[in-house]
């Protein structure tokens, strides 16, 4: 997988892009002293070149403009590994970085993902101080020269912000105000969100502009006026086409809930969040190329 984020990775892949990718584990592997230094090294460039190949013939395919994920499964993840739940959000920020460097190489221009529940307030003061503190953490990425500088992608942080501490909520501002201008990639970070808020929250808008506009017998009020004002809509996402949930639960959470609609393909992975990589992402991608491919037919 790619280390730490995008740092290794570019909208185009090459061999120097995604030295850091991970790849099945062999049948058998033989001790590394035993292998001579250039054939260690062949087998890694062999190993990259495989991946930059399947990477390359996955984005010429028709590719999903817009893919979110529920992120669940990180404080399973942690307890499996011996530690305390609230460690395993640290393994799940890790991954997301993993995530998004695959996303830009595979060329999908919006990725959103359920970051914080609003009802997710509610947990252990700790844990919630540990989620924050890797929040502040995003500031980093967004700085000149950084992954979403070089890589042109532009941050939403959608949701209740008002009910983050007034530290993040001001480098939640900054580092939308330092993307604002990129336009290679859109990442939405939902969180205290809610669907049921966001879909709320629309529809006032919507009826207080048909009030503001004279329109008292509502006929202003459309299914697309309410998805025009929708928190996605406002950030300029494209019409959702694959969702992904991991941890195994089969419900969406409150997640989305609007922009999931007959064309969306909503995959449940038992695997938690920590553990999806690109392996995982490639039957998803394959299967959506299925579909796209089956009603240009049609």
């Amino acid at each position: 997988m790619i280390t730490m984020g995008l740092q290794n990775v570019a909208v185009h892949s090459t061999s120097s892009q995604v030295d850091n990718v991970d790849m099945p584990r062999p049948f058998f592997v033989l001790p590394t002293p035993i292998l001579p230094a250039f054939i260690r090294s062949l087998i890694t460039h062999f190993k990259t070149w495989l991946l930059c190949l399947l990477l390359d013939i996955l984005a010429t395919g028709p590719t999903p403009r817009h893919v979110a994920f529920v992120m669940d499964g990180n404080r399973r993840y942690a307890r499996r590994l011996g530690k305390q739940g609230k460690e395993g959000h640290s393994h799940g920020f890790k991954n997301l970085h993993r995530v998004l460097g695959l996303c830009v190489l595979l060329r999908i221009h919006c990725v959103t993902v359920y970051a914080f529940a609003i009802e997710n307030l509610n947990r252990s003061k700790e844990e919630v101080d540990t989620i924050m503190k890797l929040a502040e953490k995003v500031v980093d990425l967004v700085q000149p020269g950084a992954v979403f500088d070089r890589f042109g992608v532009r941050l939403n942080v959608l949701g209740r912000r008002e009910l983050l501490p007034p530290s993040v909520q001001a480098l939640a501002e900054q580092a939308e105000k330092m993307t604002r201008h990129n336009n290679t990639m859109i990442l939405n970070v939902c969180g205290p969100y809610a669907s049921q808020d966001e879909i709320t929250t629309a529809v006032e808008s919507v009826i207080r502009e048909a009030i503001d506009t004279g329109d008292l017998d509502g006929s202003t009020i459309t299914e697309d006026s309410i998805d025009s004002h929708l928190s996605t809509s406002i950030a300029g996402s494209p019409p959702l086409d694959i969702l992904v949930r991991t941890g195994g639960d089969k419900r969406l959470s409150g997640f989305l809930t609007w922009q999931c609609c007959e064309h969306t393909q909503i995959h449940i992975l038992d695997k938690c969040w920590p553990e999806l990589g690109l392996f995982d992402l490639v039957p998803i991608l394959l299967e959506y190329q299925r579909k796209v491919w089956a009603e240009e037919r049609r």
